[in-house]
């Protein structure tokens, strides 16, 4: 597929579309191609905290469908239902995640072991509420990356916050005191042409000082 390098076009021209072509599937190949350009996504000391469940079949909609309340059109017309997650214990990947840095050689070994000596303790010291707001800054930067790249690819999403969120990591098979839901994302080929909404003026909400 033809990808659109575009700036201007690829961020002034997102739309939030909830009627997508049912006939247009997003090869998993290029999903996950997708999901890798997303993680490129800034993320609190590099640990990555975002977990994604891409629900594509027709038995994981039937079971996502009564878990969406109002969205149901964006589950049963979009190529896929994106579940993003933040992982309460993200910090038990920094090793793996600071190993292969030191194997790429952006950090040397004795950077990675007075770094994670620092950050597992203190990632270890947070409680829960304050995991949960740090893993989901992070997990909305991915979603949102993952929005403007999905519209590269060709494809259009829709943010919903609108979901049951006690149910939805049960139902997909996680753990729910470690995996928070942060969003979902519907994508796929628009089915529907929709218009540019209203913004604001930046100098209505800006204060320089």
């Amino acid at each position: 597929m033809l990808k659109n390098n575009d700036f201007s076009d690829v961020t002034l021209g997102r739309r939030t579309i909830r009627v997508y072509n049912e006939d247009v599937k997003i090869p998993r190949e290029e999903m996950l191609e997708m999901i890798q350009k997303a993680t490129r996504a800034p993320s609190s000391l590099n640990l990555q905290p975002w977990r994604f469940v891409v629900v594509d079949s027709v038995e994981g909609k039937a079971k996502l469908r009564p878990l969406v309340r109002w969205n149901t059109r964006q589950n049963d017309t979009s190529s896929a239902m994106i579940l993003i997650f933040g992982d309460l214990q993200c910090y038990e990947y920094g090793e793996e995640i600071y190993d292969k840095a030191v194997e790429e050689g952006k950090m040397s070994k004795q950077e990675r072991d007075e770094q994670l000596a620092e950050i597992i303790p203190q990632y270890k010291s947070f409680n829960k509420e304050k995991m949960k707001k740090a893993v989901r800054l992070d997990s909305n930067l991915a979603a949102m990356q993952f929005m403007l790249i999905a519209r590269s690819h060709g494809y259009d999403t829709n943010p919903i916050g609108g979901f049951e969120y006690d149910q939805l990591a049960e139902a997909f098979d996680l753990d729910k005191e470690r995996y928070v839901p942060v969003l979902i994302l519907s994508v796929g080929k628009a089915a529907e042409t929709v218009e540019e909404t209203v913004r604001l003026d930046a100098e209505r909400f800006t204060t320089f000082k």
